[in-house]
């Protein structure tokens, strides 16, 4: 049976597909991360995943806060971003 120029191969809708597919995947991994932040909260410190309001956990002190949020980031391959009391960034500790 011969083929008509207007239709397409099996194949050649399987393999749009497929681009479809890993192109959407790939947007959203860069629209969510795990990066947690450590930041001040109250009068103590919490852990924050990046783009959530609400914190993950509340710590009296920023040392318990960055060992809450490092083994986080190492579970899920992120980066651990450790604020100051003024907000301002004071160190980054990646796990990729």
């Amino acid at each position: 049976m011969p083929k008509s120029n207007n239709s397409r191969s099996w194949i050649e809708i399987i393999r749009e597909l497929v681009d479809l597919y890993f192109k959407s995947a790939r947007r959203s991994e860069r629209g969510r991360t795990w990066h947690q932040h450590v930041v001040p909260y109250e009068d103590s410190w919490a852990v924050r995943r990046e783009g959530n309001k609400r914190i993950t956990s509340k710590h009296r002190l920023q040392e318990t806060a960055i060992r809450k949020a490092k083994r986080i980031a190492r579970k899920h391959k992120a980066d651990v971003i450790i604020h100051r009391a003024d907000g301002g960034i004071r160190d980054r500790i990646n796990y990729d």
